[in-house]
């Protein structure tokens, strides 16, 4: 109550200073890495990321200052005003007309665990997971923090929230017959431990045995037209990177272009709003307020309510994910996209949990009419151009299918292909779902944030498929 208090001082100041339009904003995220490798500990760092924001509106200009110095607090207003002066522009700046609430919430942990504890789990999860195997190396990395932010506005917002967020990174490398094979991947959530138990345990030690097996056991396979069963690691992937970030509204409009890359969508011409991008049993949605989500949230950090957004709907593209300056320029409401990574970033629109949604048909079903097929679990290596338009991946856990029956593993499948092709290619959607964590990047200065991505299996018709040359 305090903190939001003095938030509320600054933005009166800011008003009585002249500023149209007037927010503050308090983070606080103690936070904790560990990274064990090959059994040992090598790094141990706790550091607390704290500090207050104010953003203004004065005349044609936005302002922005910053600090994590007490004494400096009550300065920011006029700051940011000086800021603004600085930056005017030719029209006046508008946001988008949201209602705004008073609320507060907190996501609870119900497992914590101790530093010697935590230590404990990631030296028995690599010795679980070397068990057996002659030749390796395992590099985890687990990393929890706590998120405080309190933010107010003059428009009638006062938002706090406390969220816990727990993510392992891991990176598992194979040596056998003289050659090597690697594997990576993030778990995440919000919450506590709960999900740090046998079952995920039992997850990695697969994905250990899975690079075992390629070394020892693929057997090569000829290039050519295949049906293609995609596993929710690949295609979350994709939902990520080539689904959710040409979808942000300051890439489609140019902002991002120098910095974090462009868009294919066109807000002029053929690909855009409304336009169709792929397969009508495809659709692709982005979805803050699902429970247990690493990129988890209720408000986002321009305090408007969080809820689902379908990027593209039965394969139309629908929505972008906006922040309120881009919600203006579209003449619509905020979609709630505007995140922060720090007190001294500004929100900018953001992904946070990003997937394909689930189908209604069982993975049988989906490989039960294939007569000549390979079928994609995993990937060990993603390329993908600045605009989103082209991809290519390269499969880590593969197979052949036969008459709709796994057969053989395969190495380094490569898929190359554009993203429309990729969309209108997906004839059927599996009714599964899986999720995995990581960190997107974006913006200067760099803004990482939690995030989520995530689907179902996906079958694609009729695609063209060869192997990784050898070296790569």
């Amino acid at each position: 109550m305090y903190m939001k208090d003095r938030l509320l001082a600054l933005v009166e100041e800011a008003l009585r200073l002249g500023a149209k339009y007037a927010e503050a904003r308090f983070y606080n995220s103690p936070s904790t890495s560990i990274v064990v490798q090959n059994g040992n500990p090598i790094q141990i760092v706790s550091t607390t990321d704290f500090g207050v924001a104010v953003r203004v509106i004065y005349e044609n200009g936005m302002g922005f200052a910053s600090t994590n110095r007490i004494e400096e607090i009550t300065e920011l207003p006029k700051k940011a005003i000086k800021m603004a002066k600085a930056a005017q522009r030719k029209n006046p700046i508008k946001l988008s007309e949201d209602k705004f609430e008073k609320v507060s919430y907190k996501v609870l942990q119900k497992k914590s665990l101790g530093l010697e504890d935590r230590i404990e789990l990631l030296k028995d999860l690599d010795k679980h997971v070397s068990e057996g195997i002659e030749r390796s190396t395992r590099t985890f990395m687990l990393h929890e923090t706590i998120e405080r932010r309190v933010f107010v506005n003059s428009e009638g917002a006062e938002v706090e929230h406390e969220i816990p967020r727990i993510n392992l990174f891991y990176n598992l490398t194979v040596m056998a017959n003289g050659d090597a094979e690697s594997y990576m991947n993030e778990v995440g959530r919000s919450g506590g431990f709960e999900r740090f138990n046998e079952d995920l345990f039992d997850e990695v030690r697969r994905n250990m045995l899975v690079l075992k097996d390629v070394l020892e056991n693929a057997r090569p396979f000829a290039p050519g037209t295949y049906d293609v069963i995609l596993g929710p690691s690949v295609i979350g992937l994709a939902a990520h990177e080539s689904s959710g970030h040409p979808m942000e509204a300051d890439r489609i409009f140019g902002r991002e272009a120098a910095q974090a890359g462009e868009s294919f969508i066109d807000p002029e011409g053929e690909r855009r709003l409304g336009k169709r991008i792929g397969s009508e049993v495809v659709n692709v949605v982005d979805d803050p307020t699902v429970e247990g989500s690493y990129g988890y949230y209720l408000y986002d950090d321009e305090g408007v309510k969080a809820r689902r957004r379908y990027l593209y709907k039965e394969g139309i593209i629908n929505e972008p994910l906006m922040n309120r300056e881009y919600a203006a320029v579209l003449d619509t409401l905020s979609n709630a996209a505007g995140r922060s990574s720090e007190f001294d970033r500004e929100p900018i629109p953001r992904m946070s949990t990003t997937f394909v949604e689930p189908g209604d048909r069982k993975l049988e079903e989906l490989l039960e009419d294939i007569k000549k097929g390979i079928r994609i679990e995993t990937y060990t290596e993603r390329n993908i151009d600045d605009i989103r338009r082209n991809q290519r991946y390269v499969g880590s856990d593969a197979r052949y299918i036969e008459n709709g029956e796994k057969k053989f593993r395969i190495r380094r499948p490569v898929i190359e292909l554009t993203t429309k092709t990729r969309r209108s290619s997906i004839d059927a959607v599996g009714n599964d779902l899986k999720f995995y964590a990581g960190e997107c990047g974006k913006g200067d200065p760099m803004q990482g944030v939690p995030v989520r991505m995530g689907g179902p299996h996906v079958r694609m018709r009729n695609v063209y498929i060869f192997p990784a040359p050898r070296g790569e």
